[in-house]
């Protein structure tokens, strides 16, 4: 019963080291994909908070300056995005 249970944790530590061998194979993203990546996710968050914004906008000329960075925002994501 003893040798049972130790093939199975042999099994499953070859398993592990084959899934391991899987995730390093992937190519990692250099420093400027990574950084791209950051970049978008951050106009992105903010192009969010500027939608909440529009939702409860009072004043007309601050909802004008909220559209125009709204757009500026969507033109900078749009630049970022990779060609595909």
């Amino acid at each position: 019963m003893a040798r049972g249970w130790e093939s199975k944790s042999v099994e499953s530590q070859i398993e592990a080291a084959a899934s391991r061998k899987v995730e390093t194979a992937r190519p990692k993203p250099n420093t400027a994909e990574l950084a791209r990546q950051r970049e978008c996710e951050s106009l992105q968050l903010s192009r969010i908070r500027i939608l909440h914004q529009l939702e409860t906008v009072e004043n007309p000329r601050y909802a004008e300056m909220l559209k125009k960075a709204l757009a500026d925002l969507e033109r900078r994501i749009r630049n970022l995005k990779p060609v595909s």
